[in-house]
């Protein structure tokens, strides 16, 4: 097959390298970045850069990119491609991005499915990508009414043949509810975390702990901003149920409530055990 990969920062340069490295596709790269495409062009991770007839010959396209910039490029390019191809976006929300795309992708007349790989690095850009960087990650699916079974088979194998181990299929309502806890939560938590005066002067004093929280604190703040202020209601959602129970541990420890404290880790605990996961 010919691929397009439509920004080639964490993920699509990662997702390059590894069609590159794991399968026999030809992979064609666009990024803004000169720099980027001189990287990619000598790492090998792409064939050639993209021009209007390779475009039109490409069965699958790729926009890794954040939501509006994916909207904007697609309804920008949306005549120069053809009704075989099947365009995927990897945002991170799903609800407004996949409503806009499939509308374009109507009027192009060309296949389009929603996508969101779950994998990342806390540093971005091409030179952090890495062919591995989706074993044994999920790839969720959004497919509508208007998808084909064989349009799903082919995404499929592509990943699994990537390196992921799941693909899970999701509505982008679901999606959106699910991905405020799973990811965006986690997010601004460590951004808050690392703001105390003491994260300055830890020096020493921190382990295993202290870095899990901190380590998505260093995030690209423009991307996250999008992300977050697109999936808004479910987030002020999640952070409304973070902060009660935050409010009682504080209340039990203003109190000296030794039962109480007691009683809400091993709730946390019990939590932990139900939910699973790593």
């Amino acid at each position: 097959m010919n691929i397009a990969v439509i920004g080639l920062g964490l993920i699509g340069g990662s997702m390059a390298k590894g069609i590159k490295t794991k399968t026999g596709h030809m992979v064609f790269g666009k990024d803004t970045n000169s720099e980027t495409m001189l990287m990619a062009s000598l790492s090998g991770a792409i064939d050639k850069e993209i021009d209007d007839k390779i475009l039109g010959d490409c069965d699958l396209i790729f926009l890794c990119l954040t939501p509006n910039v994916a909207i904007n490029w697609l309804e920008e390019n949306k005549k120069k491609i053809s009704s075989k191809t099947t365009v995927v976006d990897f945002c991170g929300i799903k609800r407004d991005v996949c409503k806009k795309l499939s509308k374009i992708a109507e009027e192009g007349n060309f296949s389009y499915v929603g996508g969101h790989p779950m994998a990342g690095k806390e540093r971005g850009g091409f030179k952090n990508s890495s062919p591995d960087l989706f074993t044994g990650a999920s790839m969720i699916l959004t497919p509508d009414e208007k998808t084909l079974p064989e349009t799903l088979e082919t995404l499929s194998s592509l990943f699994y043949d990537v390196g992921f181990s799941r693909i899970v299929y999701s509505t982008p309502e679901e999606h959106d509810r699910i991905i405020a806890y799973t990811s965006q939560l986690a997010h601004i938590v460590s951004s808050a975390y690392i703001k105390s005066p003491e994260a300055a002067r830890q020096r020493g004093f921190s382990a295993g702990s202290f870095r899990d929280m901190t380590r998505v604190a260093y995030l690209d703040e423009k991307m996250w901003t999008e992300l977050f202020l697109g999936d808004a209601d479910y987030l002020t959602k999640e952070l409304g149920i973070l902060i009660s129970h935050l409010e009682e541990y504080k209340s039990a420890l203003e109190s000296g409530n030794k039962e109480e404290l007691t009683k809400l880790l091993k709730e946390g605990r019990e939590a932990k055990i139900v939910a699973g996961g790593n």
